[in-house]
């Protein structure tokens, strides 16, 4: 009999797999495959270092994508192969990529690699600590011009917990003109994900991993930390925190509600 010191310790949350998430909306796709489940075990460990942690994450962020981009429209070209003409088929989506600051930087390089050609633009949101479903937009880059819409959006969110700031991000989007919304996550609690579909029936959501329990402040548990300070080695209270916005918006005294505040 091993001594209970040799025994392995127990988790209160015991990480599960997509298979055994009870009750996932139809419209979220968790990924399977063995090597996430080993990535996200590492992107867990809070030994993990910062520079780790950006690996892993990117990581992540190209097999998910890779996943997600299954649903890019195609149409036919041809092009000169080495005996003659040959037909093909290329992307017909107009794409955008747009990371959710500050978490959603971290996603960036790998959805870029997998599509060198989409437009890249950055939302800012945090959650409002006085209500959680009240999230504050401080950053929008989102063009005006209605040539530069996207048909297909990605968008990136590394944590979606109670979904608050994902779900106010979909909505900007869709006032926006874009036709298709992808969301990208790495974690998402069962209940912040109910809570996205159901708002938002017509997006499809790709994420890594389920965790059923949400923290009374918002945050994912077991999770995987503050994705924005393991990625950045940063805490809160520096500039981005929400304070800080708030102080910011009032000094400029903004009149352009689509540029935050």
């Amino acid at each position: 009999m091993p001594s209970s010191a040799t025994k392995r310790p127990t988790s209160p949350f015991p990480a599960k797999s997509c298979q055994e998430a009870s009750d996932l909306p139809p419209s979220v796709h968790c990924s399977g495959h063995p090597l996430l489940h080993h990535k996200m075990t590492l992107l867990r460990d809070r030994k993990t270092t910062t520079r780790d942690f950006r690996h892993l994450m990117r990581e992540l962020t190209l097999y998910l994508g890779y996943e997600a981009t299954t649903e890019i429209t195609l149409k036919p070209r041809v092009v000169e192969g080495s005996l003659g003409p040959v037909e093909g088929q290329k992307l017909s989506d107009k794409i955008a990529i747009v990371p959710i600051l500050r978490g959603g930087l971290g996603m960036v390089d790998a959805m870029t690699e997998i599509l060198p050609n989409a437009a890249v633009y950055h939302v800012g949101m945090f959650s409002n600590h006085r209500s959680l479903s009240l999230p504050i937009q401080y950053y929008n880059r989102l063009p005006k011009e209605k040539d530069k819409v996207a048909d297909l959006t990605f968008v990136l969110d590394p944590l979606i917990a109670t979904a608050g700031t994902c779900s106010a991000t979909v909505s900007i989007l869709k006032k926006w003109g874009t036709k298709k919304i992808i969301v990208i996550g790495v974690v998402g609690a069962l209940q912040g994900l109910h809570k996205l579909t159901q708002a938002h029936p017509d997006i499809r959501v790709h994420v890594a991993a389920i965790d059923e329990a949400v923290s009374a402040d918002g945050h994912i548990l077991p999770g995987i930390g503050d994705a924005s300070e393991r990625l950045f080695n940063a805490h809160v209270g520096e500039p981005d925190d929400e304070t800080s916005v708030l102080n910011l918006c009032a000094t400029k005294k903004t009149k352009r509600s689509d540029n935050g505040c």
